[in-house]
């Protein structure tokens, strides 16, 4: 079992910045990766940013060049920084940690609301 909690979502207008945090505890030496995905209203849930345990990162074209997945081993914690940010960025965010066997985990999410 793993548990992820996730902090930094908010209110923010665009061409703001936001980081979004999601610490996880439990079976984390099986962790093979660590991401974020994002599901707006009526919208399906989609990939933005991933990263696995060799530090190989993916993110979704919408947000290259402008967010940044990374992750602080010790703290068995993974960030977005997210910059630029456009009223379209508007979502849920959720953790995602998937394990060596592929069991997935996701956190509870974290609202991103980007408007003036």
């Amino acid at each position: 079992q793993v548990q992820l909690v996730e902090s930094g979502g908010g209110l923010v207008q665009p061409g703001g910045s936001l980081r979004l945090s999601c610490a996880a505890s439990g079976s984390i030496f099986s962790i093979y990766s660590m991401g974020w995905y994002r599901q707006a209203p009526g919208k399906q849930r989609e990939l933005v940013a991933i990263i696995n345990i060799y530090g190989t990162t993916n993110y979704a074209d919408s947000v290259k060049g402008r967010f940044t997945i990374s992750r602080d081993v010790a703290k068995n914690t993974v960030y977005l920084q997210m910059n630029t940010l456009k009223p379209e960025d508007t979502a849920v965010y959720l953790c995602n940690v998937i394990l060596r066997d592929a069991t997935n985990y996701w956190g509870q999410g974290t609202q991103v609301t980007v408007s003036s």
